[in-house]
């Protein structure tokens, strides 16, 4: 019997001047970042900025008309997001994205059937209902569900498939105060397994007390890339996103507005 295929060498996500139009307007020109395993970053820029296409262009929801995505070296700009996932990139999308009618064990399940050999799944399923905080929950309907209790869910059954990277669409979206405390130590969770993270939200504030570094996007174009205390000190981002009053007293090299618990950056 032949030894089990090596799994790749994680070497990362690279997005190489991605280009895209609509009806000959340019929405995205020449945008370039990069996700290492382990790592949260944030994709954001005002409205019009051409993060969207960006976004959905890196998990295969649209098609770019140049530039390359490169998964742990290998060109995946050109596969279907099955295909993508397959190869490690998962997508939690900003809508509700488990299955209604069927209950939180059984939308595990239904991914852990194609993910796992039939004797594991039982066993992941345990570990994955447990790891979540949702054993109690096993037999509620999706419907039922709080929006915290949902994501928990909806990342529970991402990680089923066992991903190297998550792109994660609007994760505080529509949530309560208790739930954007919950979705934060999910993210964190997903970086202490090594798993790399891109985000992209409208929650400006929450999202930069969660990542490692940020690309704002303006014009279709990357405006500023760098870390938190970086993109927040940033003139050019202050005038065209965050606002001249975004927290503009620093602490340490880190903006003042930040400093919270919970998970968040704290001094």
């Amino acid at each position: 019997m032949s030894p089990a295929p090596e799994p790749p060498a994680r070497t990362g996500l690279s997005v190489r001047s991605l280009r895209k139009s609509y009806r000959r307007r340019p929405v995205i020109r020449d945008v370039s970042l990069d996700l290492a395993p382990g790592e949260v970053v944030a994709l954001l820029g005002p409205n019009g900025s051409g993060k969207t296409t960006c976004f959905y262009s890196i998990a295969g929801l649209i098609t770019p008309e140049g530039g390359q995505v490169v998964l742990d070296g290998q060109d995946i700009t050109g596969l279907p997001m099955y295909r993508r996932a397959r190869l490690g990139l998962g997508y939690l999308p900003q809508e509700m994205s488990i299955f209604r009618g069927l209950t939180v064990e059984e939308n595990i399940l239904a991914i852990l059937e194609l993910s796992e050999r039939p004797k594991a799944r039982r066993g992941r399923l345990e570990e994955l209902l447990s790891e979540f905080g949702i054993t109690h929950l096993r037999r509620a309907p999706a419907l039922a569900l709080s929006g915290g209790e949902r994501r928990r869910v909806e990342i529970a059954r991402c990680l089923a498939a066992r991903p190297a990277y998550v792109l994660l669409d609007e994760p505080f979206a529509g949530v309560d105060p208790i739930a954007v405390g919950e979705i934060r130590a999910l993210v964190e969770g997903l970086k202490e397994r090594g798993i790399g993270v891109l985000i992209t939200d409208h929650n400006v504030r929450e999202t930069l007390g969660l990542v490692d570094r940020a690309y704002i996007l303006h014009d279709g174009r990357v405006l500023m890339s760098g870390t938190v205390a970086e993109v927040v000190r940033d003139e050019a981002v202050r005038r065209v996103y965050l606002g001249q009053g975004f927290s503009t007293s620093l602490d340490a090299g880190r903006p003042a507005g930040l400093n919270l618990v919970g998970g968040r950056r704290t001094p």
